[in-house]
């Protein structure tokens, strides 16, 4: 009882209440307070130091500007017992109303800051958003959609660069690779990642049961193999009903000293090639999009396809 007469000390004056009554559901500034409530900087800053010292509100700073609001969550069980008849009374005045309408005209303006600055930088976004915060944030960021619980294949997985990108998105990545040496790379590279079964094994034979994968990736490798069509048929085996493969591989070329100098058996998958091969194979819902070109690569362009295991 001696909690709930403390709160009610704290709320005794009318305008407390109507603060808190916007600050339940926005982060204002003193400022922004003066202009809804309709009072000097001196008065509001009075109220919010009384509301404060009762926990009714909370600031956080941001740059110069200090931002107000309630912290509905957090209230003490006596305050969060007074709160919502507080808030039916106040909700229903003729102030409150007042106040609601000015708060929208506050918001306004907020929002009108930004539109002014989106329209003088829209030129040069990208370069200051780059200048920032990088070129590839975004990349990393879109990795969050990947549903949680898919147990991914990384079919010739390499060194494990890809497999250590997406392993913390999934349940689990199951990386295979044919060669013994990139095998010994991917184990140092993935040491302590968990969720990371690193298999030796060949594309046209792959150490996995038949639906063992939801999605499976196969990065810069098919153009290695004698026989896609048969490679991408044993991906579609390992694959459950509904799972997805995703291929990026080089778009045709004719640099023919790939063949020589690193054992490439194709040079390169047009658009028609690959989605045959991937239709052969049992997939449906294909996709082929080439993808952007990296201004320093010096290698042939990519492309990347998708495609559903019926």
């Amino acid at each position: 009882m001696v909690a709930v007469l403390d709160h009610i000390s704290a709320l005794a004056d009318p305008t407390r209440c109507r603060m808190l009554l916007l600050l339940e559901k926005h982060e204002l500034t003193v400022s922004e307070l003066c202009a809804v409530l309709q009072m000097p900087q001196s008065s509001v800053s009075r109220q919010l130091k009384t509301l404060a010292d009762d926990r009714w509100v909370h600031s956080r700073r941001d740059g110069t500007s200090r931002f107000y609001s309630m912290p509905v969550d957090d209230l003490d069980a006596a305050a969060a017992r007074i709160w919502p008849i507080i808030r039916e009374q106040v909700t229903g005045a003729t102030e409150a109303g007042r106040d609601e309408r000015r708060l929208r005209s506050v918001l306004a303006r907020r929002r009108a800051k930004s539109v002014e600055f989106f329209a003088s930088a829209a030129g040069g976004w990208d370069r200051l958003r780059g200048d920032l915060f990088g070129d590839s944030f975004y990349l990393w960021a879109v990795l969050g959609l990947i549903n949680p619980e898919l147990v991914v294949g990384d079919l010739g997985c390499g060194t494990g660069q890809l497999s250590a990108t997406i392993a913390p998105y999934v349940r689990q990545v199951i990386a295979v690779d044919g060669s013994q040496d990139m095998i010994e790379a991917a184990r140092l590279r993935l040491a302590g990642v968990d969720n990371v079964d690193i298999r030796s094994g060949d594309l046209e034979a792959l150490p996995l049961d038949a639906g063992q994968l939801g999605a499976a990736m196969l990065s810069l490798v098919l153009h290695y193999s004698p026989d896609p069509a048969r490679a991408l048929t044993e991906v579609a085996r390992v694959l459950s009903p509904g799972g997805r493969l995703l291929v990026v591989d080089m778009q045709p070329h004719e640099r023919v000293e790939y063949q020589q100098q690193m054992g490439h058996v194709w040079l390169g998958f047009s658009e028609k090639q690959i989605s045959r091969f991937l239709t052969g194979a049992g997939f449906d819902d294909i996709r082929v999009r080439p993808l952007p070109a990296d201004p320093d690569a010096k290698g042939p362009a990519l492309f990347a396809a998708v495609g559903t295991k019926v």
